[in-house]
């Protein structure tokens, strides 16, 4: 992919989450079955970054958990980050606005190391191989020897309401041509019209991610929706 298409397509998802912030947030007011399968990983002291925080709904539920470790959020939309804010008193809970596809906006936190970073649903936005590999470059960075990075993808051609989502490029000014295999535009209806960018992963395509950028797959399995198919978590550590 053109870098020049990769950052069309970031604009195409930034201008969806500012517009439909607060919308998308109202659907999203609990976390997903396999997010709660690993906070059971979890003894409660570890120092946790949650790329893609959202509207914070992860931070409060680790309050409610009277979780001890530290947890910092990032997320780029303004009007999630907003709704994030609201979390328990006496949770060490801190938020930053930040785009993962500007890396040196997130260089105040070389310093910073992590058991667990966490990116639930984002994976799939970022478009392009490079960018992908820049990003888990940093997180390998910013993990502790031992940690682990949890992330999830959205299988939505596994739903047939969702396959029904599948825009025509032509409606982002785009052609097939563009863009990478396995990259798809979806239609949002809810307080308007919008357009966002997906990226369904593969199995194979994460182990080759993986590779890539030096992690190792320690645990992967399928969750969400009533198929339970909806999303593919993995857990990978870094190579030894």
């Amino acid at each position: 992919m053109d870098s020049s298409i990769a950052t069309q397509l970031i604009e195409l998802n930034r201008d969806f989450y500012t517009r439909f912030g607060d919308s998308f947030s109202a659907t999203r007011q609990r976390l997903q079955p396999g997010v709660w399968r690993v906070l059971e990983r979890l003894n409660g002291d570890e120092d946790i970054l949650d790329l893609g925080c959202g509207n914070g709904e992860l931070s409060r539920e680790l309050a409610r958990r009277g979780h001890r470790g530290s947890y910092l959020g990032v997320d780029f939309s303004l009007p999630l980050l907003q709704n994030a804010e609201s979390k328990p008193e006496g949770f060490s809970a801190t938020f930053l606005q930040a785009d993962l596809t500007m890396l040196d906006k997130l260089s105040i936190l070389d310093d910073l190391h992590f058991n667990f970073i966490f990116a639930f649903a984002v994976l799939h936005h970022i478009p392009s191989l490079p960018l992908r590999l820049n990003i888990l470059k940093k997180v390998t960075r910013w993990l502790k020897p031992d940690g682990q990075f949890v992330h999830s993808n959205w299988q939505f051609l596994n739903s047939e309401k969702l396959k029904a989502r599948i825009q025509d490029w032509s409606k982002a000014d785009l052609s097939p041509d563009d863009v990478d295999e396995n990259d798809y535009l979806l239609d949002w209806r809810s307080g308007g019209e919008g357009l966002r960018y997906v990226h369904h992963f593969t199995r194979i395509e994460l182990q080759e991610l993986a590779r890539l950028s030096d992690f190792q797959i320690k645990d992967t399995f399928y969750s969400d929706g009533e198929s339970e198919k909806l999303g593919l978590y993995q857990v990978w550590k870094i190579n030894p």
